[in-house]
């Protein structure tokens, strides 16, 4: 057994049956589970880890619990664990039955609701444990309250028995394991990393709490081991790999993360905690040398990603006071006017988080914040402490008012830039540019833009192509890295120019989707380094100024194949090296195969020299192999059997699992910081497929 933690279970606050209110059944869940938690693929999948955590994490907002363990168990199951006050176990006035029954199988029920089981909690939805509980093939919760351990099972949201005794214990606090159904979930492969993402935010968000994550997938349960007679999975004294998390820094730490791998221009980290009118406000910010900005906002802990009026109330107050600021000091002529938002936003890092009694959310999975309090409370806190601030520390407020002015200027010289590019919009007078071989189709849903590298991919690809619903861009060498540049600047590039005005949705402030002329645009460069480099490239582009298409799910990449093998009259395409190993098969010897660059002679010679003199004699059962280098070495034919005809083609979506991750990978290998990129290199150069 664990030993006890110094926390007692009660804290001087009565916690029991009749803290569980109720409001109705349980079945809908199944029917639709997109309803609560969003998808049924991979993010529903996760948001069923992130319900059961945050059951945890409440206990520990409300100062019960100081101890968390999330172990991925072999089978697609999950285990929390927490030390804090343990699910009520007593019968339910209303249900007449445990109020951990109660808890788990019926929605809307829970300690979030009316009673005073929580002052703050994650959500007035309070449907977390049960939801998980109907998605799930097997749930089992075990709880360990006033001296005795209690243990019940379920499937897909039903009980197998009621809630029993099944032991003595001097601890407290629950274990929650549960498999999630394959009926309802398709691929139930849980990810480590994005699991370890998500709660490292909460262990920096609430200071003293301990998180511990283990990956036990690899756990040999056949050997007799079981987790049940433990109460933390790591009691059991296994060396699996694992992550911990303990900050007491808070919010500021928080920042200090995200600017890891930035250049700050202000030297000390802005930060502030109040209360007003019973909405708790934490804020934390630093600027960097950076054109983009990066907003984490939190309400209860939970992760908003679409913002609410808790940002709302934070960008009004940033906007008003740096202005007020800059014309109480004379930092600005007249003729520049004040800055807007989107002027003060740029390089910004900040965290902004709410605690609020009572909380509203637009929508079951919490992405936006609804609650009208919160802005008010946000603006008057943040707007003073930030005035304050700007106060004490001159040579920072210098650094932020130039940065805005500069961002100002840029703004401005950026527009008048694209708008004598865009003038009229890429679809209403713009010429189409010359080089793009449009398609037919006007009718976006069916159209595809192919996006080429050079002429020669070009023409093959031009040749090809299906015209009625297929575009052809081709692009000459490598196109402008963005990370850093503003609109401007990357308009004046030939080639993104181009691009823009073929896809219709312009840009920045005018960006529209609804133009956007192709459903499915399909980076179909050549499987070199070159050819690697421009797709990311390319990718940092669209990442930086066309978010919204990859959101949407319009970007592909294409996956042309590697060989072409040639067994008889028999012709197969490999796209990697082990299907080109099974296509071969494991019966031929080095003088049945003959492989040869796609740019050499086709042609099979009767006689072959070999590496180091080795000679390879033609047969009548020759393998002939071709390995293509680039697109623009394979034949029309050959290019829209393989990489472009709908029925045999291979397209890889690209899509953004974890935003925080991917905006940390760009700036490290597409910014300007050498040091963050040489660590990177070192530190993944065993992972690189070198291309010989």
């Amino acid at each position: 057994m664990a030993k006890e933690e110094a926390i007692k279970a009660d804290k001087g606050h009565h916690y029991d049956a009749s803290d569980i209110s109720v409001l109705e059944g349980l079945e809908p869940v199944r029917k639709r589970p997109g309803m609560y938690i969003g998808t049924t693929g991979p993010d529903g999948l996760h948001h069923l880890v992130w319900e059961i955590f945050d059951n945890s994490r409440d206990e520990a907002m409300g100062g019960f619990c100081n101890d968390i363990e999330v172990v991925l168990l072999p089978g697609n199951r999950i285990r929390v664990a927490d030390n804090g006050r343990g699910i009520p176990v007593d019968t339910h006035k209303k249900t007449k039955v445990s109020a951990l029954e109660t808890v788990m199988t019926t929605l809307h029920a829970g300690g979030k609701f009316g009673g005073e089981g929580y002052k703050v909690s994650g959500g007035l939805h309070g449907v977390g444990a049960s939801v998980v509980n109907a998605l799930s093939i097997f749930c089992k919760v075990v709880v360990h309250r006033d001296g005795g351990i209690y243990m019940q099972e379920y499937s897909q949201g039903k009980k197998k028995a009621a809630v029993k005794k099944i032991g003595s214990s001097k601890l407290h606090g629950t274990v929650v394991t549960f498999e999630p159904d394959v009926e309802i979930f398709k691929d139930l492969k849980f990810d480590f990393n994005t699991i370890v993402n998500h709660i490292r935010q909460q262990a920096y968000l609430v200071k003293g709490l301990k998180i511990l994550i283990i990956d036990a997938r690899g756990w040999e349960t056949s050997k007799g081991m079981d987790d049940s007679d433990v109460f933390y999975f790591r009691d059991l004294g296994l060396e699996l790999p694992s992550v911990s998390f303990y900050f007491e820094g808070g919010l500021i730490s928080l920042i200090k993360h995200y600017n890891k791998f930035q250049k700050p221009i202000q030297k000390e980290i802005f930060y502030v905690e109040k209360e007003l009118d019973g909405v708790g406000v934490e804020v934390a910010l630093q600027y960097v040398d950076d054109i983009s900005d990066r907003i984490f906002p939190f309400a209860n802990n939970i992760y908003t990603q679409e913002g609410g009026t808790h940002v709302t109330g934070f960008k009004t107050a940033l906007t008003r006071t740096l202005n007020t600021y800059c014309k109480k000091n004379e930092m600005m002529k007249e003729s520049e006017g004040g800055f807007t938002g989107e002027d003060v936003l740029e390089g910004l890092t900040a965290t902004i988080s709410v605690k609020l009694r009572e909380i509203q959310f637009e929508g079951q999975t919490k992405a936006k914040l609804g609650s009208m309090e919160a802005q008010g409370a946000v603006a008057t806190i943040f707007g003073e402490a930030f005035n304050n601030f700007l106060e004490e520390n001159p040579d920072d407020a210098k650094s932020i008012i130039n940065k805005s002015i500069l961002a100002l200027k840029a703004r401005k010289a950026a527009k008048a830039a694209k708008d004598s590019i865009l003038r009229k919009g890429a679809l209403e007078g713009m010429t189409l540019p010359g080089k793009l071989a449009d398609c037919q189709t006007k009718d976006a849903a069916e159209s595809e833009l192919f996006l080429v590298e050079g002429d020669s991919a070009g023409g093959s690809a031009k040749q090809g192509r299906d015209r009625r619903t297929q575009a052809i861009l081709p692009l000459r060498g490598k196109i402008l890295n963005v990370e850093r540049a503003r609109i401007d600047k990357m308009l004046a590039s030939k080639e993104v120019k181009s691009l823009v005005i073929a896809m219709g949705t312009s840009i920045g402030d005018t960006f529209d989707l609804s133009k956007m002329r192709y459903h499915k645009i399909i980076i179909a460069t050549d499987a070199d380094v070159d050819g690697s480099h421009i797709r990311t490239l390319l990718l940092t582009l669209f990442y930086r100024y066309f978010r919204q298409i990859i959101d949407a799910g319009y970007i592909y990449i294409a996956q042309p194949p590697l060989y072409k093998i040639k067994k008889g009259k028999e012709i197969s395409y490999a796209y990697t090296d082990d299907e080109k190993l099974k296509i071969v098969g494991k019966g031929n010897d080095v003088s049945d195969i003959q492989e040869v660059e796609a740019s050499e002679e086709a042609e099979i010679p009767s006689e072959v020299e070999g590496k180091e003199g080795e000679e390879i004699k033609a047969k009548s059962n020759k393998i002939h192999i071709q390995r293509f280098k680039g697109l623009g070495e394979m034949n029309p034919e050959e290019l829209w059997e393989t990489t472009m005809d709908p029925k045999n083609r291979v397209l890889k979506k690209v899509n953004i699992d974890d935003a925080e991750e991917a905006n940390k990978i760009f700036d490290i290998l597409m910014g300007s910081e050498v040091p963050p990129r040489k660590s990177f290199i070192q530190s993944n150069a065993k992972l690189a497929e070198i291309d010989i």
